[in-house]
């Protein structure tokens, strides 16, 4: 009798042994999903379920309400470490008396830690997709089967929340997609995994939404025009010496704009006139600009740049005049400016030999013209000059300032110290930038 009471001890201590590692898996699949799931891309699930993986496609509708899937995933994890721990202590208990309540907690720590918590997450962080979309159909089953608990631990908790003053949003976004993929890029950036042009790149096109045509134009005082009083041959001679092969036409007053010329309607006006029958260089003075330019295309100084680069693709045109809320011109914008602070400086062979790179000094000081945005700088020394209240340097001093500063004074904000180094008129041309501490 004696040696079944043994026999069938021994049985019972060995099935609570096999319960305890089965708990001890449940467990180890617990964490590597939450971890799995909460860390994989959705946007590599969703190409990998674009080419057809079923275990991707249900990550994905499985992640849509991820505080759901963390309750339903933490509820079942304290469920079988909790049962676990208590089958441990019952089983060392049983075999070392009351001392197996300390063994216990030793064993049980040590195995849940390393089997049940550092193995599983370290696999499923360094392959969170593939993961994701082995646990996810699992999962799903676990979220339909804890709904009802996880949907009432919910309620109260937004209630104990409300409490204290705290509320949730169970259906906004911490962080806007836009906001995921400018963290992402900069974050590999100061990896360097991310080369600082391809940085550049990246942001200067997710921030065309948020910037106005008014920071990048070139101002009216500028711009280059051509007078419709003056005469053929001068019109000629101005388009041919300019860079440019779209020039404002104005009349009387350069705020008075009626229209644009393009070089290469000038060019097939002056050979009709030449060419013909009757015609020669004389016939030149029968040039008349108006017969050759176009309608001239304003917009608001408000536009921002994505749209303006929607309405240049839309329009078919390269080429927009700039006024404020009153109708008076303000600049012009093209849609090279716009791809300009995306992929960078564009020249060509009419362009000016381009300016020299910007170097700092031997102390650190940065000499810049004034009117250099503030944009420009901080990509060129990955300065964090705040743009919200200008858009050049100089119009940076002049708002912190509040005041024209004069040819030497010196002023400190924002962390670094500025120098008026030449004034023309009321323009600041040149400053010394150098950043303090």
């Amino acid at each position: 009798m004696e040696t079944t009471i043994d026999t069938i001890n021994w049985g019972a201590t060995w099935g609570t042994a096999g319960a305890i590692v089965f708990l001890l898996f449940l467990s180890a699949f617990f964490s590597g999903s939450e971890t799995a799931l909460t860390a994989a891309s959705r946007a590599k699930l969703r190409s990998q379920a674009d080419k057809g993986s079923a275990g991707a496609e249900r990550a994905l509708q499985v992640t849509e309400d991820n505080e759901r899937l963390i309750g339903s995933v933490l509820l079942g994890n304290n469920i079988v470490n909790i049962l676990s721990a208590s089958l441990a202590t019952a089983l060392f208990t049983m075999l070392f008396g009351e001392g197996g309540v300390a063994i216990a907690t030793l064993v049980m720590t040590a195995l849940v830690l390393v089997f049940a918590e550092v193995l599983p997450k370290t696999y499923a962080i360094t392959n969170p997709e593939r993961a994701s979309s082995l646990v996810a159909p699992i999962i799903a089953v676990v979220i339909r089967v804890f709904s009802p608990v996880v949907s009432a631990v919910r309620a109260f908790v937004r209630v104990v929340l409300s409490m204290v003053g705290v509320d949730t949003d169970p259906d906004g976004n911490i962080m806007s997609a836009r906001e995921e993929i400018t963290g992402a890029i900069t974050l590999g950036h100061n990896e360097g995994s991310v080369e600082k042009e391809d940085r550049d790149r990246l942001l200067g096109a997710l921030d065309l939404a948020d910037r106005f045509v008014e920071e990048i134009m070139l101002h009216r005082s500028g711009i280059e025009m051509i007078n419709v009083a003056s005469a053929p041959s001068d019109i000629l001679d101005q388009c041919l010496h300019s860079r440019h092969t779209r020039l404002p036409v104005f009349r009387d007053e350069p705020e008075n704009v009626i229209g644009m010329v393009h070089s290469k309607d000038l060019l097939r006006a002056v050979d009709k006139l030449v060419r013909t029958e009757g015609g020669g260089i004389e016939a030149m003075e029968k040039l008349d600009v108006t017969d050759v330019m176009m309608e001239p295309y304003f917009i608001p100084e408000t536009t921002t740049l994505d749209d303006q680069m929607r309405q240049f693709l839309r329009r078919h045109t390269h080429f927009a005049l700039v006024v404020d809320e009153y109708g008076a011109l303000q600049g012009l914008i093209t849609l090279e400016d716009i791809l300009e602070e995306i992929v960078g400086e564009i020249t060509d062979e009419f362009d000016h030999p381009e300016e020299p790179v910007l170097e700092a000094e031997a102390d650190g000081t940065y000499l810049i013209e004034g009117n250099m945005t503030i944009r420009d700088l901080n990509r060129a020394t990955e300065w964090g000059l705040p743009d919200d209240e200008a858009n050049t340097v100089a119009g940076l001093v002049i708002h912190e300032a509040q005041t024209i500063p004069t040819t030497g004074q010196v002023f400190s904000f924002h962390g670094f110290r500025f120098e008026v180094a030449a004034r023309e008129a009321n323009r600041i041309t040149q400053l010394r930038i150098r950043q303090l501490g």
